[in-house]
């Protein structure tokens, strides 16, 4: 079977809805993934800009990432590195995903930016967040097409790209981060999907991506009625306990997560947004609930006069 076909029409119909614009950046980390789409997006006539960030966590990271750039100029893109600093909050995965996203931002223009993620991808992700209970937006996953981000290959298997790119004749960089146990979604990616995947006789991978398409647009309604509510609540970054109380139960969760998020909690689970949702429904004057913090001090949120603000707490 022609996967390159498979990648390539994939590409091309998510241009033929999405992309009025035919000049488009691809995130490039040289992986099968990305690598597969780069040459997708060439193939279906799109005018390809590779942007290629160099996360300098891993020896010969520059070799590496000038690599890939070099991959895409022979498959006829244009291309760039993007070197970054990875020293953000709430772990590596998360730092360097910021610094990830913040450099393409940068350098993007204004172009939209074609993303490497697959169905497998999605399915993980709304594992992750089946597990972390913090609620639909979670399980509703990525989305395909959120400007300026778009993700063609949502509907490609892992298994495509690999053999699209073998098909090709490009050999991608294998990324031991790949292969490290100690990151979550390696051990979801090799240990729980297979199990998963043999306990209920296949079919998981494609079950967890439709779940996410079957929320994201009830989700997407939700979002849209939350904004308002969290408008009408929070002001310079104060929450008022009696405004987000007058909202449904649905929408003042959704508030309080994307608070909770604005002023630095890290991935608000259920129990934590639980936790500030009593300071607002059942307030009897209980200590602060935690939220974040680094080696030096604890983020805490409490309820003064009525409204919700936050404290450091040295450790």
């Amino acid at each position: 079977m022609d996967q390159t076909r498979a990648v390539t029409k994939a590409v091309a119909d998510f241009a033929a809805e999405y992309l009025p614009d035919r000049r488009v950046c691809v995130a490039l980390s040289g992986g099968p993934d990305s690598l597969a789409l780069t040459a997708g997006a060439v193939a279906a006539g799109l005018a390809v800009h590779a942007l290629v960030v160099d996360h300098q966590l891993q020896p010969g990271s520059s070799q590496t990432a000038c690599a890939a750039a070099q991959y895409a100029r022979d498959l006829g893109a244009s291309a760039e590195v993007l070197t970054v600093t990875v020293d953000g909050a709430g772990g590596l995965e998360a730092a360097a995903r910021d610094a990830r996203y913040g450099a393409l931002e940068a350098a993007r223009g204004d172009r939209s930016v074609l993303i490497g993620h697959t169905v497998d991808d999605q399915a993980e992700t709304v594992l992750l967040g089946l597990a972390r209970g913090s609620g639909p937006r979670s399980i509703a996953g990525m989305a395909r097409w959120r400007a300026p981000w778009g993700r063609p290959l949502l509907g490609v298997t892992r298994a495509t790209t690999h053999a699209a790119c073998q098909q090709w004749g490009l050999t991608p960089h294998r990324d031991p981060h790949n292969d490290n146990p100690r990151f979550t979604r390696v051990r979801v990616r090799r240990e729980v999907l297979p199990v998963l995947d043999d306990v209920l006789s296949g079919g998981v991978v494609a079950a967890l991506a439709r779940t996410a398409d079957v929320l994201r647009d009830d989700v997407d309604l939700l979002e849209q009625l939350a904004a308002q509510a969290y408008s009408d609540s929070v002001v310079d970054g104060v929450l008022c306990a009696e405004t987000v109380a007058a909202q449904h139960p649905s929408l003042r969760r959704r508030v309080l997560h994307r608070w909770l998020t604005d002023v630095g909690a890290t991935e608000p689970t259920a129990r934590v947004v639980d936790a500030a949702d009593a300071l607002v429904m059942r307030w009897r004057g209980q200590g602060p609930v935690a939220i974040g913090g680094n080696e030096t001090h604890r983020l805490v949120v409490v309820r003064r006069a009525g409204m919700l603000t936050t404290d450091r707490i040295g450790r």
